[in-house]
């Protein structure tokens, strides 16, 4: 029997960036903010490197703004967190949920 990794296991493939793409987390209500670099991305999520501390990012839902401007975001929900780096989900439109 072959083990079937976490790779091999999504449903959308991964864009990778070598260097990281400079974004933000906002709180829904837009009462915080936390700089970022986006590191990975598929259809449904993204891995952050979070700059700064995760403590207000770890509620459940904010908005990952990939805009300087703030017209391109998604909304998001915490995955998973491991040291400086977390996993988002997007949810909305166009995004099966599990």
């Amino acid at each position: 029997m072959q083990k079937t990794t976490d790779v091999e296991k999504r449903r959308s493939s991964r864009v990778e960036f070598s260097h990281g793409v400079d974004v933000q987390i906002v709180a829904i209500d837009g009462t915080w903010s936390r700089s970022c670099k986006m590191t990975d991305i598929s259809q449904a999520g993204a891995k952050l490197l979070i700059e700064t501390s995760i403590d207000e990012a770890a509620r459940k839902e904010f908005f990952l703004v990939l805009s300087t401007r703030g017209v391109a975001y998604r909304r998001c929900e915490l995955a998973w967190v491991n040291g400086e780096e977390i996993g988002v989900r997007f949810l909305g439109a166009g995004v099966k949920q599990k």
